[in-house]
């Protein structure tokens, strides 16, 4: 068996969004799902401005030769100025085969909803898609519930939200 890597969190920058695209498109691509980088993905061409600069998260998982192997973003919905922000949308929580099996869906999940308290979101909504099974059994695992509220990606099938 191989050993698990050893992996850090980090801010994303827009230095590092071709590898961040490029697991992205690769595990929905696994999945059969289409990249929509002039829809529902366009959100990556600048990561500072479209999560960091609104008053969102955007994280990578790195290993310790300097290598994405995962990532993750908490991207603000609900109004453009922070101090009035409720809630949040958990995106693009996507890892490399190396990671997947091994609890670091719990760690990141744990930490979003963790940095969704700190910066004083209410709520936590995500989108997602039937065919990624075992991201949906971690977000049950956790509590968020499925929701009606209308889907921004036709790539996605179902809607979840956590009360924070």
């Amino acid at each position: 068996m191989t050993p698990a890597p050893e992996i850090i969190f980090r801010s994303a920058t827009n230095k590092d969004a071709g590898q961040i695209k490029k697991i992205v498109y690769g595990v929905l691509e696994e999945y059969g799902l289409v990249p929509e980088p002039g829809g529902t993905d366009a959100d990556l061409e600048d990561i500072d401005k479209n999560y960091l600069q609104r008053g969102g998260v955007f994280e990578v998982l790195q290993d310790t030769s300097g290598n994405i192997m995962g990532t993750v973003g908490l991207y603000p919905i609900d109004a453009e100025d922070p101090k009035t922000q409720k809630t949040v949308e958990l995106r693009k929580m996507y890892f490399l085969p190396a990671l997947r099996g091994q609890g670091w869906g719990k760690k990141t999940l744990t930490r979003m909803i963790e940095r969704a308290r700190e910066l004083s979101f209410k709520r936590i909504t995500l989108e997602t898609h039937s065919s990624l099974k075992e991201a949906i059994g971690l977000y049950k695992s956790f509590g968020f519930a499925e929701s009606c509220e209308g889907k921004h990606s036709a790539r996605c099938d179902q809607t979840f939200s956590l009360e924070l």
